[in-house]
């Protein structure tokens, strides 16, 4: 990666296992190089040797130096070592870790971008931390972008009084050369649903169709890639309801494409939570899709921005298992179905969801943040925005 500007990719701990999206995204860049700043960290994915930083360790002094960052910005050893770095601007992911950034940003005197991904938008407020609603307007004023990562998703925030001006769609793409099927491996008839084991996730939904399915193709299997609080729940229906299914765990990137490449439909059936929360987008159905792999699930959230219906794969109304289930069969019973299926996603994910493609287009937002802040401009106007750097569709 060859790269002339330095920038802080932020999040309070970095980085959980689900979270290669964020890597994923910013080592993609060509002419911004990545920093990796974090209040503590998290077993979960390595990152890149000498480009990162956490402000704490655990324990009690840990916490009294997060709350301190958190309320007061960096310590000055810390904005001296950040500055000797010459950041141009700070990109935070999920909304809360950006207010949390805020001071940051303001005493390095560059410009805050935020991503918003899911949760820190669809949640009921309700359920969120007085703290951070309190912040949450601040963060509206503050910040110079907010990229969502769906339509859906913009929509979401605009309705919470996210500024339009500021607010923008960006799709983060996937590393089309990692996610590319091999037509050597042999499909199996597996169903493999991908995701945390978590309400939002639907995967209950997905064994109450597996029951049926089975009935009618004993030898269709569901593989559950994945940890999470439901894990035991879950496990106990299928044991009561299956007769072929693995519980595989949280499994490392390199494994879920390995089942992507030989499973036959992929499904997680994601819904929208007593919390409010729904699926933001879904990067996982494209990572599917790439692998040649035909989608069902529900209707719910961004989740048709990211496939095709009736082209790439299937969405039928949210918690209709039957309906889940009948689409499966359709995939798992006619071949000539899913292979049309299969070409359409693998053309569409490579038309329009190209990580190369959509790094070119952050980068363009990265400039045209960084003259904003410069010269102090009003922000683009978001649907000028789409009109003028964007290529992919958002009418999916």
């Amino acid at each position: 990666m060859s790269s002339n500007k330095t920038y802080i990719v932020y999040r309070d701990e970095l980085l959980g296992t689900s979270e290669t999206f964020i890597p994923a995204q910013a080592e993609s860049l060509n002419h911004f190089s990545p920093f990796y700043l974090g209040l503590r960290q998290i077993p979960g994915l390595p990152l890149p040797p000498g480009r990162f930083h956490f402000i704490t360790r655990d324990g009690l002094v840990g916490r009294v130096k997060r709350a301190r960052f958190m309320f007061l910005g960096p310590e000055m050893a810390h904005q001296r070592k950040l500055s000797d770095l010459r950041p141009v601007l700070v990109h935070a992911h999920f909304a809360p870790d950006a207010c949390n950034a805020l001071l940051l940003a303001r005493k390095l005197q560059i410009p805050l971008v935020a991503s918003l991904h899911g949760y820190d938008i669809t949640a009921k407020d309700e359920l969120q931390s007085s703290l951070y609603l309190w912040r949450r307007e601040k963060l509206k004023v503050q910040a110079s972008r907010f990229l969502c990562v769906s339509t859906f998703i913009r929509n979401q925030a605009l309705a919470k009084g996210f500024p339009s001006e500021k607010t923008v769609v960006h799709y983060t793409g996937i590393d089309l050369d990692l996610f590319r099927s091999d037509a050597c491996v042999a499909r199996a008839p597996v169903v493999l649903f991908v995701g945390r084991l978590v309400p939002v996730k639907g995967c209950e939904y997905l064994i109450r169709a597996m029951a049926d399915i089975q009935h009618f193709v004993p030898d269709a299997k569901l593989v559950v890639i994945g940890d999470g609080h439901l894990r035991d729940k879950l496990e106990r229906q299928a044991a009561q309801s299956l007769n072929n299914y693995s519980f595989l765990g949280a499994q490392p990137p390199a494994l879920v494409r390995k089942w992507m490449n030989q499973a036959t439909v992929f499904c997680t059936p994601s819904v929208t939570a007593e919390s409010g929360q729904r699926e933001a987008f879904g990067m996982v159905f494209l990572e599917a899709q790439a692998m040649g792999l035909p989608v069902v699930s529900f209707a719910s959230g961004g989740i048709p921005e990211a496939v095709a219906n009736g082209q790439t794969g299937f969405l039928v109304p949210e918690g209709d298992w039957r309906a889940l289930g009948e689409k499966i069969l359709l995939f798992l019973r006619d071949g000539h179905l899913w292979n049309k299926f299969s070409k359409a996603g693998e053309s569409r994910v490579r038309r329009q969801f190209d990580n190369r493609k959509q790094a070119k287009v952050l980068e363009v937002i990265y400039e045209h943040v960084i003259d904003e802040y410069r010269t102090a401009q009003i922000p683009l106007n978001p649907r000028a925005c789409e009109m003028a750097l964007w290529s992919t569709p958002h009418d999916l």
